[in-house]
């Protein structure tokens, strides 16, 4: 378990020379380690020193059973603070190529079409100020996706394919009167995108329908993930060059991940969806990621850590390709 504050005498946990962030002669205080992801504090930890930014987007405006995922981000990062810098499977620690953490962001409450608006145009300013830096989104609730995807698709040379780790289909029209909910994300922007969605177990007639009418959308059930490895050539087969990762957490079987708005039996477990994400980084490039609907349960810090863990074994797959 990795210190719950910075030792003075050590270099920064990312790495390099420690950045002064306080008055000088009190850095030597038990301070807790920063509030940014995995804790890391030093030149690593700011926007010009890292390869890799953290913007976290705490939106929750049309969650249609548990409610929380305003508070997944922030569970996320406090989790992070404790995990290994090491890697044993890369045999590398992928935090020092460095990582930023933003403010959350905070999105228009009361209108979701202006909130999905405002953070179209600021993930926009984000990804052009990054340049090369790869940008990794916490949401959140999953309509969030759909605005960072339509961004990158207009970006891309070549079509975009997204690659959706998650229960539901999400390609409604519209939910419960509104287009901009999270059950809707991923029909706001299949007209743009190829989609290969893998986990799925709880989809409406009429999303299954509008995805056998579409040759550019590949399902890929839980029934077919829990069967073996072969679904994993078969993602990877049906995606092009260019590849948006957009990972609903529901998509993990509820024993492994309880904790989000509409838990599904069945569904991924680690080892399998890391062998395909590894397979996915080493194999296409892979331009953006976010990570949604993780919804915290007070005193239930096991699904923190994983989801955690996942996004820094992402990070990791992504330094590396």
């Amino acid at each position: 378990m990795t210190p719950n504050r910075p030792d003075p005498a050590a270099p920064s946990r990312s790495g390099g020379a420690r950045l002064r962030l306080l008055p000088e002669g009190l850095d030597d205080l038990p301070w807790e380690l920063p509030r940014g992801f995995l804790g890391l504090y030093g030149a690593g930890a700011t926007p010009e020193g890292s390869d890799t930014w953290i913007l976290p987007v705490p939106y929750e405006a049309t969650t249609s059973f548990g409610g929380g995922t305003r508070n997944g981000p922030q569970a996320i990062i406090d989790a992070s603070r404790y995990i290994e810098l090491y890697d044993h499977e890369t045999d590398r620690d992928p935090s020092l190529s460095g990582i930023y953490t933003f403010p959350q962001l905070e999105l228009a409450r009361g209108n979701a079409a202006e909130a999905i608006a405002e953070l179209e145009a600021a993930y926009g300013r984000v990804v052009e100020e990054a340049g090369d830096r790869r940008v990794l989104m916490l949401g959140g609730e999953h309509s969030v996706s759909s605005p960072a995807i339509a961004v990158q698709a207009r970006r891309c040379e070549n079509r975009l394919s997204v690659l959706q780790f998650d229960a539901h289909l999400d390609l409604r029209a519209t939910f419960e009167g509104s287009p901009y909910s999270h059950a809707c994300a991923l029909a706001r922007v299949m007209d743009q995108v190829d989609i290969v969605a893998v986990g799925l177990r709880g989809i409406s007639q009429e999303e299954i329908e509008v995805a056998r009418e579409r040759p550019s959308v590949t399902t890929i059930m839980a029934e077919e993930v829990a069967s073996g490895d072969a679904w994993i050539d078969q993602a990877v087969d049906r995606l092009g060059e260019d590849v948006y990762i957009t990972f609903d957490v529901d998509y993990f079987d509820p024993s492994l991940v309880p904790s989000t708005g509409t838990p599904e039996p069945g569904g991924g477990e680690w080892y399998p969806t890391l062998r395909l994400l590894r397979k996915v980084f080493e194999s296409r490039r892979v331009v953006a990621v976010d990570v949604v609907e993780h919804a915290p349960l007070p005193g239930l810090h096991a699904p923190d850590f994983l989801v955690a863990k996942l996004v820094y074994k992402m990070v990791g797959y992504w330094s590396r390709s």
